[in-house]
């Protein structure tokens, strides 16, 4: 049975000066440990990639997006299989384990595993060695310019978002995005209490892998990302490396977001609420 997303705290709550005792349901946030297994079939490879904090759900998801957007793997088929699994001893972190099989012709670099992957090894270098780091594994193109969409489509989604986000409205306490197509409906949408999170699942779930129930081929290119919260660098190098070329956010971008999206070919929004909007880079997809 999958782990819940969200469980109830018993909590003091002040209200017009008069506090009470009531049950409020707050998000879950549990780690998830990922693992690959490589190498040859008789003489499997363990070795864990990383533990990120997370809101269960969509678990399979999140583990072939994280390999997909930090360059490990380039397309699902890569992948044998995916499953949960647990140490002996360890019980208690049943569905909190995931370990994704490779095809024994998948070469992995280990020793950029042991950096913790492009997207930080340059941390604390400078964002250029960084953007530069994401175009050595980045397969997309950067063109794609004939993609446009009307303006009056991008001021709707923030409330198709707001509308859809079913665990952030009983407990307010998580991260969402979303793909819309070029009409502004709704494709897809995911929540986590972690932003990177949150768009790894939805990219894992677009890469159309027949190892996850439910994961449908789409062309990212021709799709519009909407973000709950901010624009940060990790987030606009994800929608690079899965050829999205429109990402809009609720809140403000950071320079090395709008720096990565000048050098992706990306069109990047930010403060979209209240029918108001900034764009940051290549404004020629936006029809007024």
């Amino acid at each position: 049975m999958p782990r819940p997303a969200v469980q109830t705290a018993s909590i003091t709550k002040l209200k017009s000066n008069n506090h009470f005792q009531i049950d409020d349901l707050v998000a879950v946030e549990e780690p998830l440990e990922i693992r690959i297994g490589s190498g040859e079939i008789d003489f499997r490879i363990e070795t864990k990639i990383a533990v990120t904090m997370r809101t269960p759900g969509n678990d399979f998801e999140l583990a072939l997006g994280f390999l997909f957007t930090e360059g490990i793997i380039e397309y699902p088929e890569q992948i044998l299989s995916i499953k949960y699994c647990t140490d002996q001893g360890k019980e208690l972190q049943l569905e909190n384990i995931v370990r994704v099989e490779l095809n024994p012709d998948v070469d992995l670099d280990f020793e950029k595993l042991k950096r913790n992957f492009y997207t930080t090894s340059s941390c604390g270098v400078c964002g250029k060695a960084s953007i530069e780091a994401i175009h050595i594994v980045c397969n997309q193109s950067n063109n794609d310019q004939d993609f446009k969409i009307d303006a009056k489509i991008i001021t709707k989604l923030p409330e198709v978002l707001r509308q859809n986000q079913n665990v952030f409205e009983h407990t307010g306490g998580l991260h969402a995005c979303a793909l819309f197509n070029a009409l502004g409906e709704l494709q897809i949408i995911r929540e986590d209490v972690g932003r990177h999170n949150a768009l790894d699942k939805l990219i894992g779930s677009t890469l159309g892998s027949i190892k996850i129930k439910g994961s449908v081929k789409i062309n990212s290119s021709q799709t519009i990302l909407l973000l709950s919260g901010r624009a940060s660098f990790e987030l606009i190098q994800k929608a690079a490396m899965a050829g999205i070329k429109i990402v809009c956010a609720v809140g403000a971008p950071s320079s090395l977001a709008i720096e990565t999206a000048k050098s992706f070919g990306i069109t990047l929004i930010g403060f979209l609420r209240d029918d108001n909007f900034n764009i940051y880079s290549f404004n020629e997809r936006i029809c007024f």
